[in-house]
């Protein structure tokens, strides 16, 4: 299988308001190739922009891949490496509180591509000295700065 190192990181102004704004940055590199990617939307948050970088990144994989996801953000990575997501499924889509899981339609989709792929999940410092977290992070702002409502 092919390796394909992946970093994401999302971000929101305004995070859960109407007028909220928040974006994506992806950096994907695959056998010296680099590829960067920036989106931003309407009305979100911060997790739900944190996830769907990891869905979006996940989904340009056109074939099963060994990848390296690198993500700051623990609401991602821990609902995968503490097993979260496999109790959330578990517990009919509830949380250990008994509440609806948050952005379940996102997380069933991480769940396809990480049957898809093999994938390890790997927490990184955010805002700190990593070079492409940093590079995500500037992705996403930038995407904020341009976005124009429709």
């Amino acid at each position: 299988m092919k390796e394909v190192i992946i970093y994401t990181d999302g971000a929101c102004r305004g995070n859960g308001k109407e007028t909220s704004v928040g974006a994506f940055g992806i950096v994907l590199i695959f056998g010296g190739m680099r590829k960067e990617v920036k989106q931003a939307f309407l009305n979100t948050t911060n997790n739900i922009m944190e996830l769907t970088a990891v869905v979006q990144a996940l989904s340009m994989l056109k074939e099963p891949c060994n990848v390296k996801v690198h993500s700051d953000s623990a609401y991602v990575i821990n609902a995968i490496n503490q097993k979260w997501i496999t109790n959330w499924v578990k517990n009919g889509w509830r949380t250990a509180n008994k509440e609806p899981v948050k952005n379940k339609e996102l997380w069933q989709e991480l769940i396809k591509l990480n049957d898809f792929h093999k994938i390890d999940f790997i927490k990184v410092k955010g805002h700190s000295d990593n070079e492409l977290n940093n590079r995500c992070d500037e992705l996403a702002n930038q995407a904020m700065d341009e976005y124009i409502p429709v």
